[in-house]
């Protein structure tokens, strides 16, 4: 289930025709090192990995809408934050990436 969602965000990212090939280029790039880090989660918190997966994916559809609504964005990103903060000191890659791409994702939300 989280690797879908995690396939639909990549799908968003790729389908976005309105935002720069360099962009995108990035955001996949951040997406495949979150998708091992929350397969990794997934062995041991499985809803929790389902969780982060789904704030990924709602988050990604948010950043690559055409008609931004920023407010909403900052709103799922930040939830997306909260999702990781516990996984801080048993699993500080995908937090950092996850707060990688949540901030590049707010950049763009602007």
């Amino acid at each position: 289930m989280s690797e879908e969602r995690l396939d639909r965000a990549k799908s968003a990212v790729e389908a976005a025709d309105h935002v720069a090939a360099g962009t995108k280029t990035e955001l996949l790039s951040m997406l495949s090192k979150i998708k091992p880090a929350i397969a990794k989660i997934a062995q041991t918190y499985e809803e929790d990995a389902r969780s982060i997966a789904r704030m990924v994916e709602a988050s990604t559809h948010e950043a690559m809408r055409k008609n931004k609504r920023p407010e909403l964005l900052e709103t799922v990103l930040r939830g997306l934050r909260q999702s990781v903060e516990r996984f801080e000191s048993s699993h500080p890659g995908l937090v950092a990436s996850v707060n990688q791409y949540s901030g590049f994702l707010s950049e763009m939300g602007l």
